[in-house]
């Protein structure tokens, strides 16, 4: 598969999306304009990884802000990874957020119970 990465723009995350190298990471800032736009070909990519995923699939969320939108996007994003768990794969998921940041640390934790996945809660250091 072809590797899908973005470079972490002002409102737009990074994505790495790399089955070859086993690196699946969102990062930075989540407020694209347009994030079904944005979105669409990482949808689209998990849709097409789940045919032919690693036997274990360790997503990472680095995330330091996303709007409501990207939310919504993101909770797809876990859809998708349940769908390659149905397939008798194995799924971890790795929410990372600043130590200090409770929003995120609760959004973690929401998903976490919304979403049939292993889920790792990974506090990191304040970025003052």
């Amino acid at each position: 598969m072809e590797i899908l990465e973005y470079k972490a723009e002002e409102l737009n995350p990074g994505v790495v999306l790399d089955a070859k190298n086993g690196k699946f990471e969102l990062s930075g800032k989540s407020c694209p304009e347009n994030v079904t736009e944005f979105y669409r070909p990482v949808i689209e990519w998990l849709e097409e990884y789940k045919e032919k995923a690693l036997d274990k699939t360790v997503f990472e969320f680095k995330l330091e802000y996303y709007n409501t939108a990207s939310s919504k996007v993101l909770f797809i994003i876990m859809q998708k990874l349940e769908a390659i768990k149905e397939t008798g794969k194995d799924v971890l998921v790795k929410w990372y957020f600043p130590e200090d940041d409770e929003t995120l640390e609760e959004a973690g934790e929401e998903y976490s119970d919304l979403i049939e996945l292993d889920f790792e809660l990974i506090p990191t250091e304040s970025q003052d």
